[in-house]
């Protein structure tokens, strides 16, 4: 991966026509994570879905290239009908790389590479979708509570796996209550860039369901 720092600055974002945070500012470095942290409905999502390229700013300015990014939301974005190595397979397509079984290990998906995704658990559907971000190949890792329906074993799972990409160079931005024991995190409290209501035209169009 290629050491770069990653610099946000004076950023502006907005949800259902309202701006929700401003001039948010940070520096994300290679080896490195950052915990996003806030009361429900800051805008933590907002914020990764506009540093992930899905909406745009309102101001400010993202030295985050979305080529850099993997993106892991809410929703794991499976195909139902593939099986678990179909589904990486086909993630693995898309970005160009071949790290299938590097993720089956990884994840704790060997067992089940054959199982198609209508099948499996609500923990091992989360487990696959995280497992995404192993084939993309990406630098920064941007994860919106990644642990959730995860047990206790799979939140430690997942944590090597996100401590192990910090350590081949990689960096991630997360929003999670979770505490995974990530000594390279640093933590960004959004409360004190939350904005006052003002409106935004161009964000009319966005979900007022993302906090």
């Amino acid at each position: 991966m290629t050491a770069k720092d990653y610099r946000v600055s004076d950023l502006a974002v907005a949800r259902g026509g309202l701006v929700v945070l401003e001039g948010v500012g940070f520096t994300l470095r290679p080896g490195h994570a950052l915990v996003l942290r806030g009361p429900n409905g800051v805008g933590k999502t907002t914020l990764l879905r506009t540093l992930a390229g899905l909406q745009p700013p309102v101001a400010g300015d993202i030295g985050l290239p979305p080529e850099a990014i993997a993106y892991a939301a809410h929703a794991d974005g499976l195909k139902a009908t593939l099986s678990v190595a179909e589904n990486l397979a086909f993630w693995a397509a898309i970005f160009g790389t071949d790290r299938v079984e590097t993720a089956l290990d990884r994840m704790n998906l060997r067992e089940l590479r054959d199982r198609s995704a209508a099948n499996l658990s609500a923990g091992q559907k989360r487990r696959l979708g995280l497992a995404r971000l192993l084939v993309s190949g990406r630098p920064v890792w941007m994860l919106d509570e990644p642990t959730v329906s995860l047990d206790a074993a799979s939140v430690a799972l997942f944590a090597d796996v996100v401590r192990g990409h910090l350590a081949e160079g990689g960096a991630a931005l997360m929003a999670t209550h979770i505490d995974l024991g990530l000594t390279e995190a640093g933590v960004l409290d959004l409360t004190p860039f939350k904005a006052r209501g003002q409106a935004a035209g161009t964000a009319s169009d966005f979900d007022e369901a993302f906090a």
